[in-house]
């Protein structure tokens, strides 16, 4: 008698799809177990899979559908299902706002466990598509076919591909022909350096032999025409690389700034590299009109420049986080994360102080230029990891917090940051978070003296499950 497989997953068969989870993700439940399945929305009826079994949950892919719910709307892109971006287009606005409503609540109440106030209507984007400031390209001679090209029986010998990595395949891009996320002219750029280097027989890079030219393109806009395109090549290849640029400059007449970097390294990341400026500016601008006066800010972006990706969402998201700090002339502000001191700068007119920490050090040299070419002369900025810079000291220096206004990377903010917060007693916390379970994580940390007083979602990344939240916490 053959022994049981004790590790083989189910096919689960007509499982009817009950509601939206975490993550874009949706649930169902099968012999009182919940099972959590990504590409379905409530109302599907579908043949799952099962991938992960725990003993509270399990997860599973779709293989069947057997019919759909009324919920769903056809996807307006043709990359839709295979792309890794925009996951929710086969969902009405309208649903995708309401279940980024649910996230944030479910987040708040399940995880913070805190008295909340009602939590005010998700703030929805003005453009769902072509709302992105910035997209990066990967080149990879490993193009991932379609199970429609798979199927047509053609011989691709050519696997040459410009696009985005295929979800679960780091090695596997997705060719794009037209990608709506940003405006043109993205869509033109990319095109035109796709077909350039296949006439000229540029070797598209390959991640897993560690070989190539060709490794990301990454394009920049600003919401006043400027462009930036940053190259990164994996190796230097002078004379390829020249050739490519000038032709790109007699192309694109018109582009702002021309960069490339030579990364040879096995990750992506150029953060740690130097950046050449081939032609033009080695930075862009975006402008935006500060709170509470009628000056127009600009803000440098360099190649390395943390910048909201939704630009005129982001406007509304600084607007709404400055309404809760509520500052006041004689009162001091520390921004915590400041990135480029978008917000530090914001808010300055406003306040007696504004005091910006971040660990990226270019961000710091971006956000001193952004005060003193703005004719800010009431802010100050430090670089250095929070919980290393946050100390007494610091304070001491800088003086008492009135307000403190704190956006952290998704991981939400470290302990000793926390702890110190709690030290301080600011009169007013703003927490803006594009994370709201870790952020419900440190709103039951701040609780110990906290109260939340005001919560509004904002829509950045319309087609997909990602929501930001602001809080207003105030002293007990």
């Amino acid at each position: 008698m053959g022994r049981k497989n004790r590790n083989r997953k189910p096919l689960l068969e007509n499982v009817t799809i009950l509601d939206t989870a975490a993550e874009g993700k949706s649930l169902a439940k099968v012999d009182e177990k919940v099972i959590f399945v990504p590409q379905t929305v409530p109302g599907d009826v579908v043949d799952i899979q099962v991938t992960k079994k725990r003993k509270s949950y399990m997860e599973g892919r779709v293989t069947k559908f057997h019919s759909y719910s009324d919920q769903r709307v056809e996807p307006f892109c043709k990359h839709f299902g295979v792309c890794g971006g925009c996951k929710w287009q086969f969902i009405s606005y309208e649903d995708q706002l309401e279940n980024k409503q649910r996230t944030v609540n479910d987040a708040l109440t399940r995880i913070a466990k805190v008295d909340l106030p009602e939590i005010e209507t998700i703030l929805h984007s003005k453009e769902t598509t072509f709302y992105r400031n910035k997209l990066e390209f990967t080149f990879s001679n490993k193009e991932w076919l379609t199970q429609e090209q798979v199927e047509s029986g053609e011989s691709f010998d050519n696997r040459d591909a410009l696009g985005f990595h295929v979800p679960g395949r780091f090695d596997k891009v997705l060719n794009v022909e037209k990608c709506w996320l940003q405006a043109e002219p993205s869509n033109s750029i990319r095109d035109w350096v796709k077909e350039y280097a296949l006439e000229n027989d540029l070797a598209f890079f390959d991640i897993r032999e560690q070989v190539g030219f060709l490794r990301n393109l990454t394009i920049r806009t600003s919401s006043n025409g400027e462009v930036m395109v940053i190259f990164s090549l994996y190796e230097a290849q002078e004379e390829n690389r020249t050739k490519m640029l000038t032709a790109f400059e007699a192309a694109f007449p018109n582009i702002t700034s021309i960069l490339y970097v030579i990364n040879g390294k096995r990750n992506d990341t150029i953060g740690d590299l130097e950046i050449e400026c081939y032609s033009g500016n080695s930075h862009i601008f975006e402008e935006m009109k500060a709170f509470g006066s009628d000056q127009i800010l600009k803000f440098k972006i360099g190649p390395k420049s943390f910048y909201q990706t939704n630009s005129s969402q982001a406007a509304e998201l600084y607007r709404i986080t400055a309404e809760f700090a509520n500052i006041q002339p004689d009162e001091t502000v520390y921004d915590l994360y400041t990135g480029t001191g978008t917000i530090a700068n914001f808010v300055a007119s406003m306040a007696k102080k504004v005091v910006g920490v971040e660990y990226v050090k270019d961000a710091i040299t971006d956000a001193k230029f952004n005060s003193a070419n703005n004719k800010i002369d009431n802010t100050v900025f430090y670089a250095g990891d929070m919980k290393d810079v946050f100390t007494n000291d610091f304070v001491a220096t800088n003086g008492q917090p009135d307000v403190i206004i704190t956006d952290p990377p998704r991981a939400g903010m470290h302990t000793d940051v926390i702890d110190v917060m709690l030290k301080l007693e600011a009169n007013r916390i703003v927490y803006v978070s594009c994370n709201p379970a870790t952020q419900a994580r440190d709103l039951q940390l701040l609780d110990e003296k906290y109260a939340v007083t005001k919560v509004q979602p904002v829509d950045m990344f319309p087609h997909t499950h990602h929501v930001e939240n602001i809080v207003l916490l105030e002293l007990k």
